[in-house]
């Protein structure tokens, strides 16, 4: 068996990422979409990107909801990155419809992995199944944590990726031959390589077009997507790496207060629709008794955020490029680039 790759949801701002950086180091890829219709975009903006030789790409189509094609996608791959999740369209009724779609879609992945005889699956969680329930501002929140899942503010969102991660853990406790690792990042910013950007780069958006009536001073871990990229490709050939967690995050945290006055000095062209008034915390505490969307950032607030990055950096030789400042201004040039701010 070669080195191939599964790269699952090739779209992706992530995903897309993963792929360019694994062509530039030689390693024959096989990226899944929904659709084959998908093709000629990703090749575009790979190649608007740098990426000249498309020999040692491929393309599969397959339904992360069904089992169809998965383990024949997997049949010739030493690795997979699992970096795709469920795609909603418009409002859910309840959290289960976020919730079971991730279950399904990891324990999917892994079972045809486990039939194909892939060696390694890299999952891309998420810092909110580690660090969303250590509210000792006194500790260092590492990968041995893990969030409460009935944490009160906890979106159905992070709480989609936590069981999601719970269940592929659970998957490989009897699991012998098939090695698993998950990459566990926290907001993802840095470039964008098209106009299809990271959902955290919402907080950004809101901040400069105008949306956001006064600037909060939630505090926040972040990280460039090709320090992310960088970490997955080391988790999926390091074999320190099996059976670990890995958080992925840039040193230190930074705050939206922060993010708006780095971006008055550093982006003044683009801070004209920019709040000039902060919405201080407690404001947003007593909003937590009311609103569900306060409840989440009243747990933003109160959660630990000095988190370890050293896991990454000892056992897999990770430093990142990028600091929290390089990421998020890259992030906002990403979208000033792409007409995205308006």
């Amino acid at each position: 068996m070669k080195n191939n790759v599964l790269v699952t949801g090739g779209t992706g701002f992530l995903g897309m990422q993963i792929i360019f950086q694994l062509l530039q180091k030689g390693y024959p890829v096989k990226t899944t979409v929904r659709s084959l219709n998908s093709k000629a975009k990703i090749m575009e903006i790979l190649t608007n990107n740098g990426i000249s030789d498309f020999s040692k790409l491929s393309f599969v189509e397959v339904d992360l909801s069904k089992d169809d094609g998965w383990k024949d996608a997997m049949a010739d791959c030493k690795y997979v990155l699992s970096v795709a999740s469920p795609v909603f369209f418009g409002k859910f009724e309840n959290e289960d419809e976020l919730i079971r779609p991730a279950i399904e879609g990891i324990t999917r992945i892994l079972s045809a992995a486990k039939e194909a005889k892939v060696k390694r699956v890299v999952m891309t969680s998420n810092f909110g199944a580690v660090g969303f329930s250590n509210m000792d501002k006194t500790t260092i929140t590492t990968e041995e944590n893990w969030t409460d899942e009935n944490m009160k503010g906890l979106s159905a969102y992070e709480k989609s990726k936590l069981l999601a991660e719970k269940a592929a853990w659970k998957f490989m406790e009897d699991e012998t031959e098939l090695e698993f690792t998950t990459i566990n990042p926290v907001a993802i910013f840095g470039p964008s390589q098209s106009n299809h950007v990271s959902g955290s780069f919402d907080l950004l958006k809101s901040l400069l077009n105008g949306s956001m009536k006064r600037v909060n001073d939630i505090p926040l871990n972040v990280v460039d997507a090709r320090d992310v990229a960088d970490l997955h490709i080391r988790a999926m050939i390091t074999p320190l790496a099996k059976g670990e967690r890995f958080i992925a995050s840039a040193d230190g945290e930074i705050s939206m207060a922060d993010i708006a006055e780095l971006l008055r000095q550093e982006r003044p062209e683009l801070v004209k629709n920019m709040p000039e008034k902060t919405l201080p915390n407690f404001a947003i505490k007593v909003a937590a008794l009311f609103n569900q969307q306060a409840k989440e950032g009243k747990l933003l607030i109160n959660m630990n955020r000095h988190i370890s990055n050293s896991k990454a950096k000892d056992l897999l030789g990770w430093t990142p490029i990028a600091t929290k400042e390089e990421a998020v201004l890259a992030a906002v040039d990403s979208l000033a680039k792409y007409g995205l701010l308006a």
